[in-house]
């Protein structure tokens, strides 16, 4: 794409693999000679993210602002959302890229308000967000109307994994917009092997602090492991207070504090050579990364089979679990007993090494924005 373009990021939550997403997609944009900036809530992240967002404002020509965004739907969303408008008005963009539930739905609003111009394109990635709720529970009944809805104002979604366009049309309906799939993606440098410290515990996790992450089946698994052999672990993330308040009460429930420790966010790298092996229990997911940097770091796992991780694994996944205690403890035991060894590992480092790259990640993106544009 030739012609320099202003380019809006809007999200909520300034954490995760959503983030990490966000800011990868972002810098390779400004390398490509566009003007991006980040827009996201001010109440959510801790050190690590603050220290993230910094790096960010450096090289971001529109840097990143922050305003308060609340989690969960209510009155404060429409001061946020004049907030968002203010902003946006402010920069002009000709790309609005939305990510997540909030992110989609405060910048199709903005559009639908016309307080755009009507030349800005908006795009919306949903990154399971509301996708992960059931079309019969509450929630589902008020998000699943409100994307179809919300899709009058949408030039293109942009799923992160077949199984999340797939659930879309399933839950939503098929959309009556553009729609691609753009694979998450990790950098070259992050191909290269961890090696893991003389004093490493046996299992990771590490991610966002969610029942929904499979946080409390983690715990639990360990229990079950800990009744047959002593079996030690880490903790790394940051969730709301009341979630980190409850985990840390489960582990001393189980009697597992001298086995688990809790750390805040790190860099994944850096957390991997803190142990030999990492468990990824989501109940949900759409494709995350934490399972692309572990297999590019060659790192043993544990993984659920949910969302779009078999896109990941391809036809190979006999390593995958159901989200399950009982079948988390057992692989993660078969992998302690097999002294933190399969016979995939090299194999799946192959696989994200040639699919799944911030490089092919990026052209899926601006080749989505190309053809909006050009209509």
């Amino acid at each position: 794409m030739s012609k320099t373009l202003t380019i809006c990021h809007l999200v909520r939550a300034p954490i995760g693999g959503i983030f990490r997403h966000i800011a990868d997609l972002a810098a390779a944009q400004v390398k490509q000679g566009h003007r991006v900036g980040i827009i996201c809530d001010s109440l959510t992240g801790g050190d690590y993210e603050a220290e993230h967002i910094a790096r960010l404002q450096e090289i971001l020509p529109l840097g990143v602002t922050r305003i308060a965004m609340p989690r969960a739907v209510g009155p404060g969303d429409v001061i946020a959302l004049m907030k968002v408008a203010l902003q946006l008005r402010k920069h002009q963009p000709d790309v609005l890229h939305c990510h997540g539930s909030k992110g989609g739905l405060f910048g199709r609003l903005v559009k639908g308000l016309r307080l755009l111009p009507q030349s800005t394109k908006v795009f919306y990635a949903p990154h399971g967000g509301s996708l992960h709720y059931d079309p019969n529970s509450r929630q589902g009944k008020f998000y699943f109307p409100a994307e179809r809805f919300l899709e009058r104002w949408t030039a293109s979604l942009i799923h992160a994994s077949d199984y999340e366009r797939k659930t879309y049309v399933t839950k939503v309906g098929q959309p009556r917009t553009a729609a691609i799939v753009a694979h998450n993606g990790i950098a070259e440098a992050e191909l290269d092997a961890v090696r893991c410290d003389k004093d490493a515990k046996d299992f990771l996790y590490i991610g966002m602090l969610r029942d929904l992450k499979g946080v409390d089946l983690f715990i639990k698994a360990l229990s079950q492991m800990n009744k047959i052999e002593t079996t030690s672990a880490l903790i790394v993330g940051d969730g709301d207070d009341v979630d980190k308040a409850r985990y840390a009460q489960m582990v001393e429930d189980y009697g597992l504090q001298q086995q688990v420790q809790f750390f805040p966010s790190m860099p994944a790298r850096q957390a991997f050579a803190k142990a030999k092996a990492i468990v990824v229990p989501s109940r949900a997911e759409s494709l995350p990364y934490i399972v692309l940097e572990a297999a590019g770091a060659k790192l043993p796992m544990v993984v659920t089979n949910v969302g779009g991780i078999p896109e990941i694994f391809g036809e190979k996944t006999p390593e995958l679990v159901a989200p399950d205690v009982s079948q988390l403890a057992e692989a993660m035991t078969m992998l302690k007993r097999k002294n933190y060894k399969l016979p995939r590992t090299a194999w799946l480092h192959l696989q994200v090494s040639q699919n799944f790259s911030i490089k092919v990640m990026e052209g899926c993106v601006m080749q989505a924005y190309r053809d909006a544009l050009a209509e």
